[in-house]
């Protein structure tokens, strides 16, 4: 059988910086105890000499507000790729990425963190539509290579619905930032579909633990995929669905504290997502041990067995859960 590659080696970011944010006026807090967040508005504005059309072949990335209070959550099933990371007090967030189908809402959007732009380098002038973010990062943001997209850059994309208080209500329409969805090969990541590897451990189940939060993968024979839960719920959406990934990579990284920290004084985790480790890759009731690779924030990230040989994932969406090493 062949084995698919939707990205081998990504030829880097060539685009000019499309959007400058500043800083917004304070959001309210969080509900429910949940602190996740840097206290810092949606940013505003837009340079007059700033286009608001998405480059030709434009990845979408979203990020997705993962705390109870923001659930459920709306668009997360369509997305090619879900990435979950560690943020402030041991809580998570996810980052979706759509390229093949664009759900008519995704949501709900939450701010942007210093990771996310080492993550991004992997895609050609990615788009990334977040809520804000704090104020010394925004810089960072502005010199990086992609498409930033905010409720004060594109006010007409984003809405506020009426189920959740803010600030877990903020919601994005994708086809009002990006015509159409650009396809398989704006999916420069590195990471290659076709047949199982030989061996594995067979797995029911399988949880990654952060400090306040986990994520739980239940295997369905009947479905053949991998059934979510997060904090010991199943991950159902605001349509009924049910998230179920074909592939989850349980991917080990560097955490490391970052220059920046929320305005209650945690600081704010930075997952390194270029260099090496170890990595476990479940996948048709299976768990794969295997190696991790990213050379340069340009290029995808390669997958390989504990022998060398090319790790293939199952058709269909991915999770990328990092935890730390």
């Amino acid at each position: 059988m062949e084995v698919k590659a939707r990205r081998v080696r990504h030829q880097g970011a060539t685009g000019l910086l499309l959007a400058a944010v500043t800083a917004g006026a304070l959001l309210s807090g969080c509900t429910g105890g949940d602190s996740d967040d840097d206290g810092r508005g949606e940013s505003e504005g837009r340079r007059d000499d700033q286009v608001s059309t998405a480059p030709v072949g434009s990845i979408l990335a979203v990020k997705i507000d993962n705390v109870r209070a923001a659930r459920p959550q709306t668009g997360l099933d369509a997305a090619d790729i879900v990435y979950a990371e560690q943020v402030e007090g041991g809580l998570s967030r996810l980052m979706a990425v759509y390229a093949t189908k664009f759900p008519e809402t995704v949501g709900p959007v939450r701010s942007a963190r210093e990771s996310d732009l080492e993550l991004l380098r992997q895609f050609d002038e990615p788009t990334l539509a977040f809520s804000g973010a704090q104020s010394k990062l925004l810089p960072l943001i502005d010199k990086a290579p992609l498409r930033a997209e905010t409720p004060g850059d594109t006010a007409d994309a984003f809405y506020r619905g009426t189920d959740k208080p803010a600030p877990h209500n903020l919601y994005l329409r994708p086809g009002k930032l990006i015509d159409s969805p650009p396809g398989d090969d704006a999916l420069t990541t590195g990471f290659q579909y076709g047949p199982a590897p030989t061996g594995g451990t067979p797995e029911d189940s399988r949880t990654i633990r952060y400090p306040a939060a986990r994520f739980t993968f239940t295997w369905s024979d009947d479905r053949q995929r991998w059934l979510v839960s997060m904090d010991g719920t199943e991950t159902v959406l605001t349509d009924g669905n049910r998230v179920a990934p074909a592939t989850v990579v349980v991917q080990h990284v560097t955490v490391r504290e970052s220059q920046f920290k929320d305005f209650r004084g945690n600081n704010t985790p930075y997952t390194e997502t270029v260099g090496s480790g170890r990595a476990e890759v479940l996948r048709d009731g299976r768990t794969f041990d295997g190696n991790w690779e990213r050379k340069t924030d340009t290029d995808g990230t390669s997958f390989t067995t504990t022998d060398g040989k090319p790790m293939n994932f199952a058709e269909g969406q991915v999770w990328v859960v990092f935890t730390k090493a």
